[in-house]
Parts: structure tokens; C-alpha cells; sequence
């Protein structure tokens, strides 16, 4: 399977790529190598070889969740720039 010039600029288009006509030429030969190779992958018979789920049999132990403050409500407000009583004061974003 090989593709032309004209499907890899179209490809270029839409990942908005932009080359050069030297870097055009060797980007068309890179894509062409790897639909090469996958065009290989295809061919392959792969009955009987279970699909791969996991990397390894390692399951990972975590923690509880647990929800809990470990800042106090003042600690936070403690630094805060601006603040108004009980609440941060930032610029306003809409109009």
C-alpha cells in the first residue's frame, strides 16, 4: 500500500502540518514505510493469541479514599492575596 503526494497533503491539511516540497518527499516515504509495516502486521495469523488486557499480572493496592480537610478554612485565607471575610477576592473574568 503506498500512498501519493496528493493524500499526504490532504493528511497535512487536516493535522494542520505545513512542508517544505524536501521534507514533503521525506514524509511521504516515512508514511509509506509504515503502512508498509502495517500492511506486514496484517498478514500475520494471530488465532489462538489472546488479546492483551494488562501489561503484567501486578494489581495495585490502594489506599481508602478518604475525605478530610488538612488545611483550616483561615490557614487557606491566610495568604490569599486579596480577601473579602470568608472568601478569595480575584479580578473579574466576565462582563
Amino acid at each position: 500500500m503506498s500512498t501519493d503526494i496528493a493524500t499526504l497533503r490532504g493528511l497535512a491539511h487536516l493535522a494542520r502540518l505545513e512542508f517544505d516540497e524536501t521534507r514533503e518527499q521525506q514524509m511521504l516515504g516515512d508514511l509509506n514505510n509504515i503502512l508498509d509495516f502495517v500492511a506486514q502486521l496484517e498478514g500475520l495469523d494471530t488465532t489462538g493469541v489472546e488479546p492483551l488486557v494488562h501489561l503484567s499480572q501486578e494489581v495495585n493496592v490502594l489506599r481508602p479514599d478518604e475525605a478530610h480537610n488538612t488545611v483550616s478554612h483561615q490557614e487557606g485565607l491566610r495568604n490569599a492575596p486579596r480577601k473579602d471575610s470568608d472568601y478569595f477576592r480575584v479580578p473579574k473574568v466576565l462582563e
